[in-house]
């Protein structure tokens, strides 16, 4: 247990790929020091900045946007290597020719994604059109739209022109793409604390079988494809090639005005 005398408030994301980082906590398999507070991604960006959680799960791009610097924990994160099968782009039309992008508005590193492979790797410069993720409204309103987390992995894509963007991402760059990782003040966590977090990660994809059972109860997919998910598309190290992947999102999002500047990175 933490020599700390409240419990660390952490913000957590509620998808199926943030349940290996969190189910040891969730099921008291390890002792911690955590106070779990779920939320969206944005939402769980916008209690950590506003001081509502010391440390957080949180987009990507949420490091840029910081109030103060921020630290991020080494060996862990919410990442793919090639298809990541929950983050799309639907398309009515070429990505070359996408004029309008209809986005989630619970997403921030999926839209700034979504920005930068339009922009610099087919050349589309797209206007934006914030909307509920209701997958035929959002192609009525715009050529193409995003789609992110558990909504995405229950797309019926036999119906839809689906871009994968972790595949593109990699395809184009050779790299993985982050998405989200825990992130909070220096100093928010112990040392203790932070290895907890990393403890967690091992601990919880040792139970992905059981994870995945009871994610499935009230889902259209077998466990057998939700543990696949979080096995062979969500990739959970954070090691130098992770990194090197996050420096170049963020270059990219600060050559589009996405963010005003890249951050420097720093660890707990």
């Amino acid at each position: 247990m933490s020599s700390q005398s409240h419990p660390i408030k952490l913000g957590v994301v509620q998808y199926l790929n943030t349940k290996p980082l969190v189910y040891p906590f969730e099921q008291n398999l390890i002792d911690h020091p955590f106070a779990l507070v779920l939320d969206v991604p944005s939402e769980c960006a916008r209690k950590l900045h506003a001081n509502e959680t010391d440390v957080a799960i949180i987009p990507a791009i949420e490091i840029a946007r910081s109030p103060e610097p921020y630290a991020v924990v080494r060996d862990v994160c919410i990442g793919s290597v090639g298809r990541v099968n929950s983050v799309f782009l639907v398309l009515n039309k070429d990505p070359e020719d996408v004029q309008s992008v209809a986005l989630d508005t619970s997403s921030r590193s999926s839209v700034a994604l979504t920005r930068i492979l339009l922009e610099k790797r087919f050349g589309a410069k797209p206007r934006t059109v914030d909307h509920p993720p209701v997958m035929d409204e959002m192609l009525e309103a715009a050529d193409a739209a995003v789609l992110i987390g558990d909504l995405a992995l229950e797309l019926d894509r036999d119906r839809y022109r689906v871009l994968d963007l972790g595949q593109t991402w990699t395809d184009w760059t050779g790299l993985p793409f982050v998405y989200a990782c825990w992130t909070g003040r220096p100093g928010a966590l112990t040392n203790d604390a932070r290895d907890q977090l990393v403890s967690a990660k091992d601990s919880g994809l040792g139970h992905v079988d059981e994870i995945a059972k009871a994610y499935a109860e009230d889902r259209p997919h077998s466990p057998a494809f939700y543990a696949s998910y979080l096995t062979d598309s969500i990739h959970f190290d954070f090691n130098n090639r992770e990194i090197e992947g996050l420096t170049r999102f963020f270059a990219y999002a600060a050559e589009l005005d996405l963010i005003d500047q890249a951050p420097h990175l720093r660890f707990f």
